[in-house]
């Protein structure tokens, strides 16, 4: 059995993942039946490619040539969120974007895209990545999904709104190509979610061009790009493991094994690149670790991170 997770923020969160990778292999008695570690998902900032979460930040080169290398040195892809759902032409020829993707165009890393303009051009360019249909693209149509499937991506992430529309879920032609993303906390069928991924992409052109020219001064956010109807930062985006529990979209970790592994899927994402530690920590121990372990294992894992380096458990 394979229970392939797929983690967020190789950027953001890179030693809390390069631990808890190790934690995986020197402790597999605190983790549940099969967990593997599929892909560590996220962007190197400022890449204007990005989608699905604005990130802040710079990376100089070095800093990409070792996160490649950890992660790729343990046999873990890296997948890129190259979602934006606004990229024009002009975008698509960026340097700081192209070099991440020649730096990691190993034939191992992988990317997500939303945009059918980048995908084209990096199945022209980049043909070695394997390629990942966003939940971005906002399919809650069975049969549109069904046709998605049959496309020729490497995984197609399903739409959260579908997590519990079982008869769907049980057509889908290949259910080991689809990823569920287990945790949402974006509310149920949210009104502006689409609105909320494009507002997101105007602003990381942005930010990606300010740091272009001006990397010393300070960003300043668009006046007029709010990410949600109301306010600019959505109420519902940093939602604990607790508060998310009762949403119609939430998986509980029991019902993985139980439901959704028996009928065929077997990859599964966990959202939280703008989570902090702790709260990412939590969502990593209920759903890959064993309840009776969980204790013990956030206890070690939050003993080895402090050390801020990677030693053997």
């Amino acid at each position: 059995m394979s229970v392939r997770f797929h983690l967020p923020g190789f950027t953001q969160h890179f030693m809390f993942n390069i631990t808890f990778a190790e934690m995986l292999k020197h402790r597999p008695d605190f983790f549940r039946e099969g967990v593997e570690i599929a892909s560590v998902y996220g962007t190197f900032p400022p890449a204007m490619w990005n989608g699905g979460r604005f990130q802040f930040g710079r990376c100089d080169e070095g800093f990409i040539r070792q996160v490649i290398k950890m992660f790729n040195d343990r046999d873990i892809p890296l997948r890129f969120t190259f979602t934006n759902p606004v990229l024009e032409e002009e975008h698509l020829h960026d340097k700081y974007c192209n070099m991440i993707m020649r730096l990691a165009d190993n034939g191992f890393n992988e990317v997500i895209v939303a945009s059918p303009l980048l995908e084209e051009y990096i199945r022209k360019n980049y043909h070695d990545y394997k390629i990942t249909s966003s939940t971005c693209k906002r399919i809650t149509d069975a049969e549109r999904l069904y046709s998605e499937v049959e496309k020729d991506y490497h995984i197609v992430v399903i739409d959260y709104d579908l997590n519990h529309d079982f008869e769907a879920l049980e057509k889908i032609p290949d259910k080991k190509k689809c990823e569920i993303l287990v945790n949402a906390c974006c509310e149920a069928k949210c009104p502006y979610r689409s609105a909320h991924y494009r507002a997101i992409g105007k602003e990381q052109i942005a930010y990606a061009r300010h740091m272009a020219k001006n990397p010393d001064k300070d960003y300043v956010l668009l006046p007029d790009n709010t990410y949600r109807k109301g306010s600019r930062e959505c109420q519902f985006m940093n939602r604990s493991i607790f508060e998310i529990q009762d949403s119609p979209n939430f998986i509980p970790a029991d019902e993985i094994w139980e439901k959704y592994v028996p009928m065929g899927f077997e990859q599964f994402k966990i959202e939280g690149r703008t989570f902090n530690i702790i709260a990412l920590m939590e969502h990593y121990m209920y759903y890959m670790i064993k309840p009776e372990c969980r204790d013990e294992a956030r206890y070690i894992f939050m003993q080895q991170l402090a050390m801020n380096k990677v030693i053997k458990f």
